[in-house]
């Protein structure tokens, strides 16, 4: 009787120990998780810095071309113009040794509709000096295939099915490329009116007009 008090009482204090355990064991496991919750935080705030500096970066080179190019930097005397321009040149320089990249995780398919989508605005781009306005209104018709917002220009189809295929941070990227190359044409086909004008300008000033 006595030994089965003593078996039964061991039995007791085993079964408390166990259950002790497996409550330490699931504290730790959920304390794990609330780290690796606040870890998760952490990561992406880190992704979303890094894609904001990613643009700020590209905003910056996209400034000092512009102000290289702008009508104000050739209405000044040829000495400020290039002291201004060896100013813009080392600002770009240094920009451009900031490097970012943040790599986007994608499935075979999206890796697929990437390339298609990039290799669509490579064509175009690669034309932009053959044909600038009509470049502009490809352009434009991508453009519209990546906005929400319904757009003032007809919208490429088959680019939006490619497009809406990619990884969402591919779509974003791809916005803007399009709006950066869309810029460019809108700065270049304002210098070539700007040269067109200077030329009318001098050839008068030739005549005597």
């Amino acid at each position: 009787m006595a030994q089965a008090k003593i078996h039964h009482a061991k039995m007791t204090e085993a079964a408390k120990s166990k259950f002790s355990r497996s409550m330490s064991m699931a504290d730790r496991s959920g304390q794990l998780l609330e780290s690796l919750d606040q870890l998760e935080i952490r990561v992406e705030a880190l992704r979303e810095a890094a894609t904001s500096m990613e643009q700020e970066r590209e905003c910056l080179l996209d400034l000092i071309k512009s102000i290289k190019n702008s009508e104000e930097m050739r209405s000044i005397c040829d000495g400020e113009r290039e002291e201004l321009s060896l100013t813009a040149n080392r600002l770009l320089g240094r920009t451009l040794t900031v490097e970012i990249s943040v790599e986007t995780i994608r499935n075979s398919t999206q890796e697929d509709a990437l390339h298609k989508a990039t290799s669509l605005i490579d064509e175009i781009a690669s034309k932009l000096l053959d044909d600038m306005d009509g470049a502009r209104k490809r352009l434009m018709a991508l453009h519209a295939a990546c906005v929400t917002e319904a757009p003032p220009v007809p919208i490429d189809t088959k680019f939006q099915t490619i497009v809406i295929t990619c990884a969402l941070e591919d779509q974003k990227k791809i916005k803007r490329r399009l709006e950066t190359l869309i810029r460019n044409v809108d700065n270049a086909e304002k210098n070539i009116k700007i040269m067109d004008h200077q030329k009318v300008d001098d050839v008068n000033s030739a005549n005597g007009k």
